[in-house]
């Protein structure tokens, strides 16, 4: 049988904005559900996107709306500006969305300045090693992918810190921005991870290279998926054990717990590597992005789109300016 053909770089990046959304759209109705919460509710067929949770079918959740407002700052400003992101943020912290971090709304509304509002929080709370800055790193793992691997990887860690202290949010982020560089580029993401890991800082690379390993399944977490290290373990796990963009979220999300991020993760590691045209039109026809704090603006496949093929086209220029912005 003939093979189709591989996808474009384009494909495969239009891919890992819209196959993030959609996963975050698809887990959203069964966060916090138990094992198995996906296949219990569609049984051995095809998965729809469906209500739930105050979800309405194929509402994208906070991972989406922080990921296009990541990717618009970028091509704005043309690099990281973290001032920007920041205010972009809070606008929409202010706007009341139906689902907002605890550690980042603390971050967020804490009224200290955006460039040491997350280390004064890890200073204060000790914790901070959540699975929100992985959750938004589809657009930007686009936008840097083209300035090659250190780069996408430092700027990965810039914006993690924007709302996350620890260390190791920065790093698991930096490599999921590397996976999605190599997908990007046609080659094969899970043999990239020694790569990715040799670029870790080292008093957290043992942690991510154990929940990163072949060998490694979510039932050995030692954390909720809801933590950094399980939530991209668990995506990899579920890219490594499928052969399809749409069994991936739907393994994702019969894992339980925090199921629209780790389906949002999975979705954007799974459209890298199998482009746009593997995500099933059902999902992305029912997809929308309502972006709380600009008014009634609401975005869909054709918007979501655009802003992929726009920050792909800008691949390449950005680099990261670091403090300041």
């Amino acid at each position: 049988m003939e093979q189709p053909p591989s996808p474009s770089r384009l494909d495969r990046a239009v891919g890992t904005v819209v196959g993030s959304a959609v996963g975050d759209a698809l887990g959203a109705p069964f966060e916090f559900g138990e094992p198995g919460v996906y296949r219990a509710h569609f049984g051995d067929g095809p998965g729809e996107m469906c209500e739930g949770g105050g979800w309405d079918p194929g509402e994208a959740t906070d991972d989406t709306h922080m990921a296009v407002l990541v990717g618009e700052s970028l091509l704005e400003h043309g690099a990281v500006n973290g001032q920007d992101i920041f205010a972009r943020f809070q606008r929409w912290a202010a706007g009341d969305p139906k689902d907002i971090g605890l550690q980042t709304e603390q971050v967020l509304t804490g009224g200290d300045p955006w460039d040491t509002a997350a280390a004064l929080h890890f200073r204060m709370t000790g914790r901070a090693a959540g699975n929100g800055c992985l959750m938004r790193a589809s657009t930007s793992a686009v936008f840097f992918a083209g300035a090659g691997s250190s780069a996408t990887m430092a700027a990965a860690r810039e914006l993690a810190a924007l709302t996350h202290g620890d260390r190791a949010a920065w790093e698991g982020t930096a490599v999921l921005h590397e996976l999605i560089r190599v997908a990007l580029e046609g080659a094969d993401p899970l043999a990239a991870v020694p790569g990715a890991l040799a670029q870790v800082d080292p008093d957290h690379r043992a942690h991510w290279a154990a929940v990163l390993s072949p060998d490694w399944h979510p039932d050995l977490a030692t954390e909720f998926n809801g933590a950094v290290w399980p939530c991209l373990g668990s995506a990899v796990w579920a890219l490594r054990t499928t052969s399809s963009f749409e069994a991936s979220p739907a393994a994702a999300i019969d894992l339980g717990g925090d199921t629209d991020t780790v389906a949002a993760v999975t979705g954007a590691l799974a459209g890298a590597v199998h482009g746009i045209g593997a995500v099933p039109a059902r999902w992305t026809q029912a997809l929308h992005v309502p972006l709380p704090g600009w008014g009634d603006r609401l975005l869909r496949l054709p918007e979501l789109t655009e802003l992929a093929r726009s920050l792909a086209g800008s691949a390449g220029r950005g680099q990261p300016l670091g403090p300041g912005g």
